[in-house]
């Protein structure tokens, strides 16, 4: 215990809190049971080091322990918490549960057993809080933190603080943000070293090694993170890493679910639930058709990398610059807004929304006659009728 406890110490106290991602401002801390999932790099662990810090009090009473210490292999999670209450613990922040077997019904026992103590975790985004054993879904408080916007992205590098803006304000009150930007701010100026480089928090630190340590966390993902899902089965791990290959050299991708099957080996029974993996682990989006609900066991009509970093990051080729703008929009929208893929433009949002993403040259032909539609540009720096730049759907977290 005393280890935990020196280890959660030294994290704390080398934690900075210069920079918070969009979430720590949205949890409602007060609460007694959270729980942040995520996919992996994007700073679970650093955003609640950070809210430890803030609380100031010593590890004694507040304390971090990552479910994936080899201490827990001899340790079971009940018996190192009850120790830790009894000696005067209030606070707990319990990290990748996601590796710790039952982790689930443990969490629950300790919160009906210590009514005064609270408990934070953090998971992958893989898991399905509503399929764990000991109904912790009822108690818990859940919250799925994203990787960088391009707005945080802007705000960690120091380059300047934009506010964000809901979809409403984009679509109508762009051209009274615009006015607020401060003087001299070029819009487009750091856009495409945040689409290459800027996703994930990490890739500040050294852009060169970025994409290396990409290939590393997809690898990790699949052959670490997946291995704690019950449906998966670890020995098609290499299929499912060829099928993440095969899907990146493509998108946006309209698959052919037994061409598919044929290419990885993996049954096409299988595939829909192995692509269904992938989303959830955030590596690939999958788009379906209007109209459709969304079933694990459904076709998507087109798959995409999750986001832009990723699409640099795994493609052999030179990327397309359209397909570098729709997983752009996708990937700011989809978090918090329902995109389907619509009979006329790119995408529907919300059913109710119809964009067109593209260049400069892209005109509002497709959309002329339709209401709520807006053309989305990637090289223009302010809106302009119904004219969108496509930086400022990185203004949404």
């Amino acid at each position: 215990m005393n280890i935990l406890l020196e280890q959660s110490e030294r994290l704390v106290r080398t934690t900075s809190l210069e920079f918070k991602r969009y979430l720590f401002h949205s949890i409602q801390w007060n609460n007694r049971l959270i729980g942040v999932k995520g996919a992996r790099g994007t700073g679970k662990t650093t955003l609640l080091l950070q809210w430890i810090k803030e609380q100031n009090l010593s590890a004694n009473k507040a304390a971090y322990f990552s479910l994936d210490d080899l201490y827990f292999t001899t340790h079971s999670l009940k018996s190192t918490v009850t120790d830790f209450y009894k000696n005067g613990g209030e606070i707990i922040v319990l990290d990748e549960v996601h590796k710790y077997k039952n982790w689930a019904q443990e969490i629950k026992n300790i919160y009906d057993f210590f009514p005064d103590l609270k408990i934070i975790f953090t998971g992958s985004s893989i898991i399905d809080i509503s399929k764990q054993e000991g109904d912790l879904s009822r108690r818990a408080l859940m919250y799925e933190l994203q990787g960088l916007s391009y707005r945080e992205y802007l705000l960690m590098q120091k380059i300047v603080d934009l506010p964000t803006m809901d979809l409403e304000d984009v679509l109508q009150k762009g051209h009274e943000m615009i006015q607020k930007l401060p003087k001299g701010f070029r819009p487009l100026e750091h856009f495409r070293q945040y689409l290459k480089f800027g996703y994930y928090p990490f890739g500040l630190e050294d852009v060169s090694t970025v994409h290396q340590r990409i290939n590393q966390l997809i690898r990790t993902i699949v052959e670490v993170d997946m291995a704690e899902l019950k449906d998966f089965d670890i020995r098609n791990a290499k299929k499912l890493l060829q099928l993440v290959y095969v899907v990146s050299q493509q998108v946006p991708f309209k698959p052919n679910i037994s061409k598919l099957a044929e290419k990885t080996g993996i049954h096409r029974n299988t595939l829909n639930h192995y692509l269904h993996y992938l989303e959830q682990a955030k590596i690939i989006s999958l788009l379906y058709p209007e109209g459709h609900s969304i079933a694990v066991l459904q076709k998507p009509e087109k798959i995409f990398l999750n986001n832009t970093t990723l699409l640099f990051a795994l493609s052999e080729m030179e990327v397309a610059l359209g397909t570098v703008r729709e997983t752009f929009f996708l990937s700011q929208l989809a978090p918090s807004q329902k995109v389907q893929m619509p009979k006329h433009g790119d995408f529907l949002v919300n059913g109710k929304y119809l964009f067109e993403v593209g260049g400069k040259s892209k005109g509002q032909k497709q959309l002329a006659e339709k209401d709520n539609a807006w053309v989305v540009k990637d090289d223009i720096e302010f809106p302009m009728l119904k004219t969108i730049p496509l930086w400022m759907f990185g203004l949404l977290y």
